[in-house]
């Protein structure tokens, strides 16, 4: 029984160990990808939407090293509410990629040289990462706070994206670089609603309760 104990506890740590990755791996995707946005060349936009096979390849193991567990360890309440929580914060890791990837797609397509637009976007850009940083503090402390502070805080990012695509910061003429310009705002929010996502998984993790702010990305 002992041994039995000790392999599951090797696999959930090894499950966590993969998730944190996963969580890495985006968080220095993340980290200056608007910065490419104003480049004067494609190569790095080009990197950042290639390197996204590495993020979906390890949500894939993480997936199957999840069911695995669920299927062979039959595992308690405590444990299964950490592996389905896994999956759902694997689950939005990789969208948050595909986002990321996103922008990248935006670079290859026009240039962004509106100064304020940029600040504006590094700043979303910027109030994620801390995000998705707090969201690793949160669940390795086990603060609730945290948790709730983080969800919280999406509301900043949204409102960066009124700011962006409601306001009359965009000198250009040109109707399809606004267009790509808010684009680019449209998935930064999303990936703040990601982030929101997965304090909400860690807050159920926490404390076996669905956190009560509102709707859950799609």
């Amino acid at each position: 029984m002992m041994v039995y104990r000790g392999k599951f506890s090797d696999e959930m740590e090894r499950l966590y160990g993969n998730v944190n990755t996963l969580g890495h791996e985006c968080y220095n995707r993340l980290r200056g990808s608007t910065d490419i946005l104003s480049s004067q060349n494609t190569e790095y936009a080009r990197k950042l939407v290639a390197d996204d096979f590495r993020i979906n390849r390890l949500e894939e193991e993480i997936n199957t090293q999840a069911i695995n567990l669920i299927t062979t360890q039959q595992p308690v309440a405590t444990d299964l509410r950490l592996i389905i929580s896994s999956i759902k914060v694997a689950d939005d890791l990789e969208r948050i990629s595909d986002n990321i990837s996103n922008l990248g797609e935006v670079r290859k397509r026009v240039r962004i040289t509106n100064e304020r637009l940029l600040l504006r976007l590094s700043t979303m850009e910027n109030l994620a990462l801390l995000m998705l940083a707090d969201v690793k503090t949160a669940y390795d402390t086990e603060n609730i706070e945290l948790c709730t502070e983080i969800i919280m805080r999406d509301e900043d990012i949204d409102a960066l994206f009124v700011q962006i695509t409601t306001s009359d910061i965009f000198e250009e003429t040109d109707a399809f670089l606004t267009g790509q310009s808010q684009l680019c705002a449209k998935y930064l929010e999303r990936i703040g609603d990601h982030i929101k996502n997965m304090a909400e998984h860690v807050f159920y993790v926490l404390t076996g309760d669905k956190h009560e702010s509102g709707k859950q990305m799609k």
